[in-house]
């Protein structure tokens, strides 16, 4: 299995359970996703992902984008795409 960052947190909504993930490659809805730090560890398949309240299918490199994750991360935590 390969995995390469594909961003970070920036920021996460605990009460709705939305990170904020500021992307430094391409995501796309259906991306298997590991979101990685010291007290984290999550892999999780990109359900949705949001710019501005819209929904979009692809977000490019330099766009921060809303999405549901399956637990609590934290600011800084590393996103990676998981291939198999």
């Amino acid at each position: 299995m390969a995995k390469a960052q594909v961003g970070k947190i920036t920021h996460f909504f605990d009460k709705i359970s939305v990170a904020v993930i500021e992307l430094t490659a391409e995501l796309k809805k259906g991306d298997m996703i590991s979101i990685e730090g010291p007290q984290t560890n999550i892999a999780q398949p990109v359900a949705s992902m949001q710019i501005e309240k819209k929904e979009i299918l692809v977000a490019k490199k330099g766009q921060s984008i809303g999405m549901k994750v399956n637990g609590p991360v934290k600011v800084n935590d590393v996103v990676y795409k998981v291939t198999p």
